[in-house]
C-alpha cells in the first residue's frame, strides 16, 4: 500500500479513536433553582438547563443531571462522583476545587422579598437594622457589605420554599433571593398575592458551569465556552431568553 494511502488511513483511525471522548456523558449535579434549573413533571427543565443541554448536544456529549441539596452538590464534586456543577457562582476560593467554564450561563439579580402584610423598604443597609433575613445554606451573596454586616441577623432555611413560608408567617422579616427565582417560586406556591420584593437590588452576579479539575475536562471547558459564545449570537438563544423573561408565565 502506498505511503500516502497509509497516512490517510492512519489519520482516519485517529479521528475515530477521538470520537468516543465526545460521545460520552457529562455527569452534572445541581440544586433546583427555578427558573434556571428545576424539575417539571419529573423531567429537568429551566433556562440554564436548556442552554447547557443545547451546547453539549452540539459537542456530541450527553447530559446526565442529578438534583441534590446544594452542600451535597459541592461534596459530590469534591469526591469525584460528579464531573461538574450546573449553576454556581464564580468565587476565587472555589478555583482550587473546580474549573469554571469562562462564559457565564445567566445573570442574576439578588433582591429582598417581603410579605405584603408587613413590608420593609430597602434603600440602604441601615434600613435592615435589627431585622431577620432568611437565607439559603451554602449560597453565596456577592455584596460583601451585605454578607458581613452586623446590622441584621440571618436565618437559614433548608429550601427556598421554606424561606417563603417563613416569610408569610412572619418568622423572618425579609428573604434574599434572585428576582426571577423568587417570582417563579412565589407564583408556583400561590403566594404572589402575599409576597413582593424591593426594586433596589442587593447585588448582581452570574451563574456558571463548573467542572472538576481534570485534563480532559479542561479541554472540554474551553470548547464549552466557545460553543456557548456562538450560541449566544444566534436567534435561538434570544428566543430562549424571551421565554424565561417573565418567570410567572412559566408556572403551571
Amino acid at each position: 500500500m502506498p505511503l500516502f494511502q497509509r497516512q490517510i488511513i492512519a489519520t482516519l483511525l485517529l479521528c475515530c479513536c477521538a470520537l468516543p471522548a465526545r460521545s460520552e456523558t457529562l455527569r452534572l449535579v445541581t440544586d433546583a433553582w427555578a427558573p434556571y434549573v428545576y424539575k417539571e413533571n419529573g423531567q429537568a427543565a429551566g433556562l440554564d438547563y436548556e442552554i447547557t443541554r443545547e451546547v453539549l448536544q452540539r459537542l456530541g456529549i450527553k447530559l446526565d443531571l442529578r438534583f441534590l441539596p446544594w452542600k451535597r452538590c459541592l461534596l459530590e464534586l469534591e469526591l469525584g462522583h460528579a464531573d461538574g456543577i450546573l449553576d454556581i457562582f464564580h468565587l476565587p476560593e472555589r478555583e482550587a476545587n473546580m474549573l469554571f467554564v469562562e462564559e457565564p450561563l445567566s445573570e442574576v439579580e439578588l433582591v429582598l422579598f417581603y410579605a405584603r402584610s408587613r413590608p420593609y423598604s430597602y434603600n440602604r443597609l441601615e434600613d435592615l437594622r435589627d431585622l431577620v433575613i432568611g437565607i439559603s445554606p451554602g449560597y453565596w451573596y456577592n455584596d460583601e457589605t451585605f454578607r458581613n454586616s452586623p446590622l441584621f441577623s440571618r436565618e437559614e432555611a433548608p429550601t427556598h420554599e421554606a424561606n417563603l413560608g417563613k416569610l408569610i408567617r412572619h418568622r423572618v422579616d425579609l428573604v434574599i433571593n434572585d428576582r426571577r427565582a423568587g417570582l417563579y417560586l412565589s407564583t408556583r406556591l400561590g403566594l404572589q398575592p402575599q409576597v413582593d420584593y424591593n426594586r433596589k437590588a442587593i447585588g448582581h452576579d452570574r451563574l456558571y458551569l463548573a467542572l472538576r479539575h481534570d485534563p480532559e475536562l479542561a479541554r472540554l471547558a474551553k470548547d464549552l465556552a466557545d460553543e456557548l459564545r456562538r450560541f449566544k449570537r444566534e436567534p435561538a438563544y434570544a428566543q430562549l431568553q424571551e421565554r424565561y423573561a417573565n418567570p410567572e408565565r412559566l408556572t403551571p
